[in-house]
């Protein structure tokens, strides 16, 4: 029989190795957040910025893995793949929760039963913008010329079924209106097409169409939400600017992790997300950008997804723009 200390240190063994895996300090080793952004977007710099705050209050790298492209479908497999264990989580925003269960008819991943939101990370609203040179200056006289006939107004997105795309349609529907949906690459190439008049206008975000506000190359019109932004404050709302009610096109960006990820560590995560989104230095950088920090818990994330899931899947019914 071992006895003194020699038996207290085998005991003391036994026990540690009877432990599961995650109950080990997190992080132990570096993190990956898996963005389907392109660097130096506006979801892509707000990931980094949490990363590098992150990185500093866990002593281990947050990095940043930007996968863009096929719709999202890469990052979001490539997280739904990975190990449940904390060190690879997701980013993604609300078109790939929310809006492509009703645009894609095949998805590859299961929004609800393949991930767990650990957390909102921010939510930003978009600004209705037209040509610095167009004679449209009001949203009723973007309206007046939108009832002029059918198609004889256009509106740009960055993509079939984006939240910019379901927005406008939002507009058409609550006032009657038919315009011309022009679809571009990305969201570079749309907001030069609005300066240049080649599209009457487009819904936009401060992070992607501020660039080109700031350089006088685009009006601002008015916000598509029930609230003026902290980004233009002294911009008025549809409704205050003269347009219909209840006209809200936004997205929000949120924290996931695969779905079996202990929920003790995706708590202990979302956390730790929180606390640097509730610091000066990070509120004040995702200002700049216009977007408001969420602080939301992993459920409240999913009760966005509740909300607007159904929402989306009228606004993609009425606009026919189902992608096989």
């Amino acid at each position: 029989m071992i006895r003194g200390p020699l038996a207290a240190a085998v005991a003391a063994a036994c026990i540690l190795s009877a432990l599961p895996a995650h109950a080990e300090t997190f992080p132990a080793r570096p993190v990956h957040l898996l963005s389907p952004f392109p660097a130096g977007s506006g979801p892509d710099a707000v990931s980094r910025m949490i990363g590098d705050r992150l990185g500093r209050d866990w002593n281990q790298p947050v990095i940043v893995d930007a996968r863009p492209g096929g719709n999202g479908f890469i990052a979001m497999e490539a997280t739904r793949r990975s190990p449940a264990t904390g060190y690879e989580l997701g980013i993604a925003d609300v078109g790939h929760l929310a809006i492509n269960p009703s645009l894609f008819k095949k998805l590859p991943y299961d929004p609800v039963k393949d991930y767990v939101p650990v957390t909102g990370l921010y939510r930003t609203a978009f600004f209705v913008v037209v040509s610095s040179h167009s004679p449209i200056k009001s949203i009723p006289a973007l309206l007046s010329a939108a009832k002029a006939g059918p198609n004889v107004v256009s509106y740009g997105s960055w993509a079939v079924g984006s939240p910019g795309h379901l927005g406008a349609a939002q507009l058409e529907a609550a006032t009657g209106t038919q315009m011309l949906h022009a679809p571009f690459k990305d969201t570079a190439q749309l907001y030069t097409a609005v300066a240049n008049g080649e599209v009457t206008w487009a819904l936009g975000s401060y992070a992607t169409a501020g660039p080109l506000i700031l350089a006088g190359k685009l009006r601002v019109l008015a916000v598509a939400d029930h609230k003026r932004s902290i980004a233009l404050p002294e911009v008025p709302t549809i409704e205050e600017a003269g347009g219909p009610r209840g006209i809200e096109a936004s997205t929000w960006v949120a924290l996931l992790a695969p779905a079996g990820t202990p929920p003790e560590r995706v708590s202990a995560i979302g956390r730790a997300v929180r606390e640097a989104l509730d610091t000066p230095e990070v509120k004040a950088k995702m200002a700049t950008f216009g977007f408001v920090p969420a602080g939301s818990t992993g459920e409240q994330v999913s009760e966005w997804m509740r909300k607007d899931t159904p929402r989306y899947a009228d606004m993609v019914k009425r606009t026919g723009a189902t992608i096989n």
